[in-house]
């Protein structure tokens, strides 16, 4: 089989390196728009499995990545000067060029020579294969000429964030949410290496226009970040690579492939980055497609039964990926809670967490929440 992806991140690298460590006869090209040292952004996380559920079948890649990564087992939330730990909900992350060049050297360690710098304007140049494996991203320009075929929609929050790294390690996964005299601003704050964290900036329409940023160069808005969370950063500069302020987008598609052109990742569908799964989506889609390629020997059946397994799973985290978002759409008025409260909002936000499993997962965050309750209700006695 002769199979063309479009785009070199994730999930195109790990389609393509899969599928040619499975079949070794297969014809497999890949091409990336930009060079192979190029990335947007600075650290990618997981969830606490991490990248267990490729443990089993590929043990390799995740002996290459593991050593990589930096894990914790706490979230910290930080309010009014306040700080609040929540046990349990465990991640680990990765820069996100560590990660590409991982991927990139299983690519060619089976026999594939990735094709950087190299733009594919339309489907029309890729004549001739068998299978068109769409993994170009949010601005993928297969989902884009054939819109109607695939069903795509595109929306945006209302939020705007712009995306930053820093030279100060966190202890966690940390979330630092403040106000200010024409508004409020929140940043997701995390370490991917020993001296470097990605540091997320997000505020909310009313404060980006109090703010003038629609007027600000990158240093301008750099600098105004910078000084909002001189506490936080205690010394240390934000590091800009293209942290331009944006919406987040929403992607999906009724139909997930046309003809021999099939979707993964976030050419697919996108999930919010307050919930740390765009990039496990991104793989796990290569593996769910490579399976199904396997299971059934006509293209066409296989694209059908790709779609029919996978989507009800996507469906379901990307539903609460939205009520996620939802939470930070409206965080201002969070910010209005007390500290426990808040945090209980925080944790409680997607709608997959009760105070059963809350219990479980988080004793003694639920200990002393519990006991904030309690003690609110003595008092009012």
């Amino acid at each position: 089989m002769r199979i063309a992806v479009i785009g070199g991140g994730p999930g195109g690298l790990y389609f393509a390196y899969l599928w040619k460590k499975r079949h070794p006869d297969a014809e497999i090209d890949l091409f990336e728009q930009n060079a192979a040292g190029a990335t947007w952004g600075f650290g990618v996380v997981f969830s606490e499995q991490a990248l267990e559920f490729l443990r089993a079948d590929d043990p390799e890649t995740v002996g290459a990545i593991a050593p990589q990564m930096e894990s914790w087992q706490n979230i910290t939330l930080n309010l009014r000067g306040e700080s609040v730990e929540i046990d349990g909900v465990g991640f680990s992350a990765i820069g996100r060029l560590a990660l590409l060049t991982i991927l990139q050297q299983r690519v060619r360690s089976v026999g594939i020579t990735p094709r950087f710098d190299t733009v594919v304007e339309s489907t029309g140049q890729l004549k001739g294969y068998d299978l068109i494996v769409a993994a170009d991203g949010l601005n993928s320009m297969v989902r884009r000429g054939f819109e109607a075929a695939f069903g795509a929609s595109v929306s945006h929050s209302t939020n705007k964030f712009a995306w930053y790294g820093t030279t100060k390690p966190f202890a966690t996964l940390s979330q630092t949410f403040v106000a200010t005299d024409r508004g409020h601003f929140n940043a997701h704050h995390y370490r991917y290496a020993r001296d470097m964290s990605t540091f997320l900036v997000e505020c909310d329409a009313a404060t980006w226009a109090a703010y003038g940023f629609a007027d600000k160069s990158i240093e301008q808005s750099q600098a105004i970040c910078e000084q909002v969370f001189a506490a936080t950063l205690d010394g240390h500069k934000l590091i800009s690579n293209k942290s331009v302020w944006r919406n987040f987008p929403w992607i999906w598609n009724e139909r997930w492939s046309q003809g021999n052109m099939v979707l993964i990742g976030d050419a697919l569908h996108s999930a919010h980055f307050s919930i740390g799964s765009g990039t496990r989506l991104a793989i796990e889609d290569a593996i769910a497609l490579t399976k199904a390629l396997e299971a059934e020997p006509a293209i066409p059946a296989a694209l059908a039964r790709y779609e029919a397994e996978r989507k009800p799973i996507v469906k379901k985290l990307v539903a609460a990926a939205r009520t996620s978002a939802d939470w930070y759409e409206n965080f201002p008025a969070h910010m209005q809670l007390g500290l426990m409260d808040f945090a209980y909002s925080y944790i409680t936000r997607s709608g997959r967490i009760d105070d059963a499993r809350l219990r479980a997962m988080s004793p003694a965050f639920m200990a002393r929440y519990e006991a904030a309750k309690g003690n609110a209700r003595e008092g009012k006695s």
